[in-house]
């Protein structure tokens, strides 16, 4: 997908939301255990539910994975559910030598035609780069992030005082341009956006953390939006469980997408 088509997303609905399908099948309406394909069927009513308020959307890999065979092919058959108008991500977190990348590249583009896919930097450019070989693909690189441990590396300081995520992007900001790759920085992180965004002034950045981990959606904006808006923020549990566990539950998804995407809408102006 081109960064031209995103950019008509958000500005059409007024919207750069992501949901995040990190379907749990032990968290889902029990009512659903009864299909063929529990984490299927519910994704297909959520995605049914919210479509209309997102641009993105971002299945979390470990979930699937954790399912085995069964998992891999609900994955399957949520992504062909989902509007080709939507930019999907596929949350993996890959990142191995170049051989292996290569491979991690070739499930989530071509296995799986997924239009992005979330790549650790650690290992450097070699490891990245196969993902970067596929066109019209995205690579979305993690650079700061929300969890409790972020610190213990990302924020390292050089010995000219620079964190060692601010290195990640100077360096990774040669790989790729503003059209191929993107940048996770948790929502959580807002205060930091400002500078981030001196280094990377165009750059899309996927912000997760937004709902039930409590990232400001009006900072995020504030700090981090270009004009194009530049961000896509994800947000996962507090939209796809909002419904608990009744058999009209994709009711309370959609508002739960609605209430967000107004607050979005009105944020860009709208």
């Amino acid at each position: 997908m081109q960064r031209d088509s995103i950019v008509n997303q958000i500005q059409q609905k007024g919207s750069f939301l992501c949901v995040g399908l990190d379907t749990d099948i032990r968290k889902i309406p029990t009512f659903l255990l009864d299909y063929e394909d529990p984490v299927y069927e519910f994704n297909r009513r959520v995605i049914g539910a919210t479509k209309d308020f997102c641009i993105a959307y971002k299945p979390n890999i470990a979930f699937y994975e954790a399912q085995g065979v069964s998992g891999w092919k609900a994955l399957e058959k949520t992504l062909a559910e989902i509007p080709s108008t939507h930019f999907t991500i596929a949350d993996a977190k890959r990142g191995d030598i170049g051989n292996t990348s290569s491979l991690y590249a070739r499930t989530f583009f071509e296995s799986f035609p997924f239009d992005a896919v979330t790549v650790a930097p650690y290992m450097g450019s070699d490891s990245v780069q196969p993902f970067l070989a596929y066109e019209g693909k995205w690579v979305i690189l993690l650079a700061l992030t929300s969890n409790q441990g972020s610190a213990d590396f990302q924020l390292i300081k050089n010995n000219s005082g620079a964190y060692l995520y601010e290195e990640v992007l100077k360096k990774s900001a040669e790989w790729a341009g503003p059209d191929r790759m993107m940048y996770v920085v948790g929502a959580t992180q807002a205060q930091s956006l400002a500078s981030i965004r001196k280094l990377i002034p165009e750059h899309f950045l996927l912000v997760p953390g937004v709902g039930s981990q409590g990232g400001d959606l009006e900072a995020v904006f504030r700090y981090g939006s270009t004009s194009d808006v530049g961000l896509i923020v994800n947000a996962s549990r507090s939209i796809i469980y909002a419904g608990g566990n009744n058999e009209n539950f994709a009711d309370a998804v959609s508002e739960a997408a609605r209430t967000l995407q107004k607050e979005m809408k009105t944020l860009m102006g709208g």
